[in-house]
């Protein structure tokens, strides 16, 4: 069940026709995957058209701005996400995130026609960012982000082994990080593993049913995509620093 406020803001967007869709702590629960999220985190289709929409919407809520950067569409396209308090009655103090650009994840209108949509208990329609996307967009430097990219493609797979797809057999050998799974997904279905051993050195291991090195190359996977999103931030946290400085007045700031 999404919370009131949440839903305030959902079917604000929804009614204001914005292309959002939603990620983060809240659509991990709807995937499945428990994890309770004061926040609303959404990705955004950021032409004009689009910007406008969210605008009213924003107005809407009474959302102002907090932090940095400020609303605008170059700081969303450079891939910073920009950060809103609501303050209307109804979602009054919850945070809105907002970004354009994920690592790692395509271009926002490949991910809209890809893009998952739910109903709710009242017959409402939300829509999420499809659960691939949203395991790669969990695949950043933060340590409380991997247990969750585990629980997203577990609760995948318990709610689906019993008569897969081959798209979700394709999705649990790309993505499982438990390795008992991923030995027991490439045992039961040894034809999907073939094509996709180059694409995973883990998937090779279970292949060859080796327990201990499926764990250590998942170990290694992680570590390099956190040492990748750091190094994606590092010159946009550097860019936040010099926004800082600037709506303090402190010193030069040097244009980007």
């Amino acid at each position: 069940m999404i919370p009131n406020p949440i839903r305030k803001v959902l079917s604000t967007m929804q009614a204001q026709h914005v292309r959002a869709l939603l990620m983060g702590g809240q659509a991990c629960v709807l995937y499945g995957a428990a994890q309770f999220s004061r926040d609303v985190d959404l990705a955004i289709l950021a032409d004009a058209e689009n910007l406008g929409r969210l605008q009213a919407a924003l107005d809407e809520l009474r959302a102002e701005v907090v932090e940095v950067p400020p609303f605008e569409a170059r700081h969303l396209e450079r891939g910073h996400s920009v950060h809103f308090r609501c303050h209307h009655p109804e979602a009054a103090g919850l945070r809105v995130d907002v970004m354009s650009k994920l690592r790692g994840v395509d271009a926002f209108p490949a991910i809209w026609e890809r893009r998952t949509t739910l109903a709710d208990e009242t017959g409402c329609h939300w829509e999420l960012l499809a659960l691939p996307d949203l395991v790669q967009a969990k695949k950043t430097q933060r340590d409380k982000d991997w247990p969750m990219v585990r629980a997203l493609v577990e609760a995948h797979y318990f709610s689906n082994r019993t008569e897969p797809s081959a798209e979700a057999v394709e999705f649990w050998l790309r993505e499982l990080r438990t390795p008992e799974l991923l030995l027991e997904v490439a045992a039961r279905h040894a034809a999907a593993v073939v094509p996709l051993v180059p694409a995973r050195h883990a998937i090779a291991a279970a292949q060859r049913q080796d327990l201990g090195e499926v764990a250590r190359q998942l170990a290694e996977e992680e570590r390099s995509e956190r040492l990748a999103d750091t190094a994606y931030w590092k010159p946009l946290k550097t860019e936040l620093e010099q926004l800082r400085r600037l709506r303090l007045g402190d010193g030069p700031v040097r244009p980007f």
